[in-house]
């Protein structure tokens, strides 16, 4: 098992990344749909809302470890029987997660910073208790507070679209293609 990535393979330190990632956020969607749609008991939203800042930074953390290794690795190549479109699709896909996988947590740590209720309840963000994360602005502002709602609201959607498509495209990819796109991130 190589730690780093091949042209032909992701190596085991991506997989950890890829799938770890795979299922936080997949659990922070699920929660952030949960606690907006079904949850009214004030207690309950509060613990769901620390637990869902404290898991939208640890996936924040590992998205910027996931960049920097990246960076410093080579990308499996794409297979050779792909057209261009679906390489432009491919490298669009993943784009769009990068930017999501920063601007979802970034938007719910900056409408938490911005909610009147730190002011009024004296509601902190705080990581697992353990620390918390700074205010880059006063709290108390429910208009920036709605503008980062509705991007990281709108952000929330996209990601679903876009696991969608490359869920989608690992599949078809594995059980129409029959190439390896799927299993090199399973085995490597």
């Amino acid at each position: 098992m190589a730690l780093k990535n091949s042209v032909t393979g992701w190596g085991w330190l991506a997989r950890l990344f890829h799938w770890a990632m795979a299922v936080i956020i997949i659990g922070l969607l699920c929660v952030g749909f949960y606690m907006a749609n079904f949850v009214s008991d004030i207690y309950v939203q509060f613990g769901l809302t620390q637990d869902h800042k404290s898991w939208g930074f640890v996936a924040f953390s590992l998205a910027l470890l996931r960049v920097i290794w990246r960076f410093v690795n080579p990308t499996p190549a794409l297979p050779d029987g792909m057209t261009g479109i679906e390489r432009l699709a491919a490298h669009a896909g993943h784009y769009g997660l990068y930017a999501c996988m920063f601007v979802m947590p970034l938007s719910g740590w900056l409408m938490s910073s911005a909610s009147p209720l730190q002011d009024t309840y004296g509601v902190k963000n705080m990581v697992f208790g353990a620390f918390e994360l700074p205010d880059p602005f006063i709290p108390g502002s429910e208009t920036l507070e709605a503008v980062f709602s509705t991007i990281h609201f709108g952000a929330a959607i996209l990601l679903v679209a876009i696991l969608l498509g490359h869920a989608g495209a690992a599949l078809k990819h594995h059980f129409v293609n029959r190439d390896t796109v799927l299993m090199r991130m399973i085995r490597g």
